[in-house]
């Protein structure tokens, strides 16, 4: 189960809010969110995430090591993947 700030603020009203907010063709998203669509693929990739040991999001896997973007300052992030890159 994931576990944060955010956790709760993505019900179904909320998504829809959000999509309009953005501009989202509501025609096309609000089917979805109500007919659970996704639904089996959102979870099947938490499971994913969950059997990886990857505390959230933004998590990255780099070269084998993990990067929580939330424990880390940008920079700091900056820096460690530039570093890995060379």
């Amino acid at each position: 189960m994931w576990t944060g700030e955010n956790v709760g603020t993505y019900t179904k009203a909320n998504l829809k809010k959000y999509a309009a907010d953005l501009g989202l063709d509501a025609a096309k998203f609000n089917p979805c969110i109500d007919n659970d669509q996704t639904a089996s693929a959102v979870q099947a990739d938490e499971n994913e995430a969950t059997n990886l040991g990857l505390p959230g999001t933004p998590s990255f896997l780099i070269n084998g090591k993990l990067f929580n973007v939330t424990s880390l300052d940008y920079g700091a992030f900056s820096r460690t993947f530039d570093a890995l890159l060379k």
